[in-house]
């Protein structure tokens, strides 16, 4: 068989595994291999070769290669847990910066306890230890886990689309998890156990920095607001796809959907309160990764200030742009519009300062074809019961209104986060969550496929890292615009998206990682959800214009 790699074709005996046909590779690359991608579809490196094609060696500085670390670091916790402290129900909550937070909701995690679950982390590393899959059947699989009380992996069993179970195993310990494993311990060297708050960290490195555990970020809006929207979801039941999935086989996901609305709708009625209460605020800024919901909150938000005799008034940062010849550039030579720099900063606060002293201003719209402000003769200001409601990715950044004084802000961060676990061990990624409502929306509304918005996420996840992340935690509130039922009802309009994607595209291994979440989830009609839920802003359907 013929396997081209870095553009060279070699022949290889077909059947062979990827770690013997690429062993010198391996062994020489100079970052450990962790797995492959083979003809654009990801595999451990135990997978044996069938087909011609081309394949990438994949280290963590690769998307999929990270995500296969990330999932061996919880795999040999997990054993280190179960035979030193059998007894703990662990769970793996969310990813915090470079982190993963868990906790147990049966025992209380101590120092002791983590230094002792490291040590035995270290032990198995040093080992080197074979981790390989075993497949069952469903039968099998049936008395496997009535044998061992474990939900993880469990779902598997409601999958239509698989015939078998499988999971992982390594020296008596066997655990689910989703997507290709490492095939041995000796690679995951680089980690660290952390004391945090309840539960604790366990620590990896960037894909940016592989080589070392960068020093830890602290996120406490972040965790806060994550914390609150899990423990409400415990304790209705809702925290893992095989919770909900009961719920929608039992025809009760109406009421659900009406409970995460009603939530929504009571964070934003505590959220205008608190605006209305500081008399001082002259204007809301609100700033969130793509595909949080930012129009369709910032419209709901509206209609609570009303309520509150506020009147809210929206001006576009989109329209404060310089001039085209003005505009930075990018380290390729293309116009970068997403730098703070690319906005008339003078302009927009002078504006910012004669509206909120009540002054009229003269209202710019931008040309993007011409890359110039024009000026029609609309103009613009404010009376005493209205206030500005601004929205952009700079939102957060004080250098975007730097003539205002700090205490007539009020700074917004939302984002879709995601509580929604598979299993105790298999969390669902926010940026997931975010990526498959772009992909809905970009189809609708824009006419993008899937393929589009794919090969562009990384470019849009590029900026949030620049320009959003870092000034997440300078938000006065973080509101979460997640809802535990959204991909049972994204399910429908994204996997035919998806399915239009082949082998032929290096999108394929995302298309298919992403399709294989969704068929765990059972589908959810969109006739229950309201005119005015967030959700409606990508599947359409809305009272909003938007």
């Amino acid at each position: 068989m013929k396997i081209t790699y870095q553009g060279q074709k070699r022949e290889i005996t077909e059947g062979v595994r990827i770690k013997e046909a690429f062993a010198k590779e391996i062994a020489e690359a100079e970052l450990p291999i962790i797995a492959a991608r083979l003809n654009n579809y990801v595999f451990s490196l135990n997978h044996k070769i069938q087909e011609e094609g081309e394949i990438e060696l994949l280290d963590i500085r690769d998307n999929d290669g990270m995500r296969t670390y990330i999932r061996g670091l919880l795999y040999i916790m997990g054993k280190a847990f179960k035979e030193v402290y059998p007894e703990t129900d662990l769970i793996v909550n969310y990813q915090l910066h470079n982190a993963m937070y868990c906790d147990s909701v049966s025992k209380e995690i101590t120092e002791e306890m983590l230094k002792n679950v490291n040590d035995r982390m270290r032990e198995i590393v040093a080992k080197n230890l074979e981790i390989t899959k075993v497949t069952m059947t469903k039968a099998e699989a049936e008395a496997f886990y009535a044998k061992e009380q474990t939900e993880n992996g469990k779902l598997q069993l409601e999958a239509k689309q698989k015939d078998n179970v499988s999971l992982y195993y390594c020296e008596e310990y066997y655990n689910y998890f989703y997507g290709v494993m490492p095939i041995s311990t000796g690679i995951l060297q680089l980690f660290e156990m952390k004391k945090y708050q309840k539960g604790f960290l366990i620590r990896y490195p960037s894909r940016r920095k592989p080589t070392e555990l960068q020093p830890y970020i602290e996120g406490m809006k972040l965790l806060t607001a994550l914390q609150e929207y899990e423990d409400i979801h415990r304790i209705l039941g809702i925290d893992t796809v095989h919770r909900l999935n009961e719920i929608v086989r039992k025809g009760k996901i109406s009421e659900t959907i009406l409970i995460d609305e009603a939530l929504h709708e009571k964070k934003l009625s505590d959220l205008a309160d608190q605006i209305a209460s500081r008399k001082n605020i002259k204007m809301v800024l609100i700033a969130g990764p793509s595909s949080s919901g930012k129009t369709t909150f910032a419209k709901r938000l509206g209609i609570q200030l009303r309520l509150n005799g506020i009147r809210p008034v929206t001006i576009s940062v989109d329209n404060y742009f310089v001039e085209r010849e003005d505009t930075p550039k990018d380290e390729h030579g293309n116009y970068d519009f997403e730098r703070i720099d690319a906005i008339d900063l003078n302009l927009f606060n002078d504006h910012l300062l004669k509206l909120l002293n009540g002054e009229r201003i003269f209202v710019p719209k931008f040309n993007f074809e011409t890359g110039k402000k024009e000026y029609s003769g609309e103009t613009m200001h404010l009376d005493k019961d209205e206030i500005l409601v601004i929205e952009g990715i700079h939102c957060l950044n004080d250098i975007l209104t730097s003539k205002i004084p700090r205490e007539q802000k009020y700074k917004i961060y939302i984002s879709d986060l995601t509580v929604l676990n598979i299993d105790g061990f298999n969390r669902i990624s926010t940026t997931d969550s975010r990526l498959i409502r772009r992909m809905v929306r970009d189809f609708n509304y824009r006419g993008y496929s899937a393929m589009h918005t794919l090969k562009m996420w990384y470019s849009v996840n590029r900026g949030e890292e620049k320009y959003i992340f870092p000034f997440q935690e300078q938000a006065d509130t973080m509101f979460n615009t997640s809802l535990v039922y959204e991909l049972g009802v994204l399910k429908d309009y994204a996997i035919p998206l998806l399915k239009q994607i082949t082998t032929a595209s290096k999108e394929y291994s995302e298309a298919i990682r992403l399709l294989d979440l969704l068929r765990y989830f059972e589908s959810i009609p969109a006739d229950d959800i309201p005119k005015n839920s967030l959700l409606r802003e990508f599947i359409g359907g809305s009272i909003f214009g938007y």
